[in-house]
């Protein structure tokens, strides 16, 4: 019976580690057969060139990198004021007994589960076409805004909602207004979590 036991465990632990070593031995080898053929194409044309059908040999990837940080940025600057003020109001602020409390934070959850490619169509239809913007970056920052401002107000809540209690009493007995306590005490506290986040 034990012995049987111990063949066991030993033959399903065996088992386990052959399927982890599948899986190593299969990324280590995608990676190396990756970088043996991709090593010679790396120089600087993949940064400064721009997309080519013409000549594929001399084509980069310019325009994906620019528009990739532009469209971080913007979608930075529209997301990052916009979730931590929702945040410290739903946190600080906000009476949870008022109906209209309860529904932003009902519709902060809801908006949180949408599938990506919702935002998408409405990015299209009202933000593009609706607003007139057009296919720009202006467009494509909004419209990502919308999709990741749940997730930044949801984490920036848990963080401000992470500082002690005692931390926003003691600075109010000290005579520091709501406004103060939450500038200069709350937010230094709550924004390593906010930055994990």
């Amino acid at each position: 019976g034990m012995i049987t036991l111990f063949a066991e465990n030993a033959l399903f632990r065996w088992l386990l580690l052959a399927c982890l070593g599948v899986g190593v031995v299969t990324l280590v080898v995608l990676l190396t057969y990756t970088v043996y053929k991709g090593w010679p194409k790396l120089n600087a044309q993949l940064i400064t060139n721009m997309p080519s059908q013409v000549n594929p040999s001399t084509a980069g990837a310019q325009s994906a990198i620019m528009g990739t940080l532009w469209l971080m940025t913007f979608t930075a600057l529209w997301t990052i004021p916009t979730g931590i003020a929702a945040a410290v109001y739903l946190e600080e602020y906000a009476d949870h007994e008022r109906r209209i409390n309860r529904i932003i934070e009902v519709n902060i959850a809801n908006l949180a589960a949408v599938p990506s490619i919702i935002f998408g169509i409405l990015g299209l239809a009202f933000i593009s076409r609706g607003l007139g913007l057009g296919p720009t970056v202006l467009t494509a920052s909004l419209t990502l805004a919308l999709l990741v401002l749940p997730t930044v107000i949801i984490a920036s809540r848990e963080a401000i909602r992470a500082v002690p209690r005692s931390i926003r009493m003691g600075s109010l007995a000290l005579g520091a207004t709501q406004w103060q306590t939450i500038w200069r005490q709350v937010m230094p506290a709550a924004i390593p979590g906010m930055a994990t986040g």
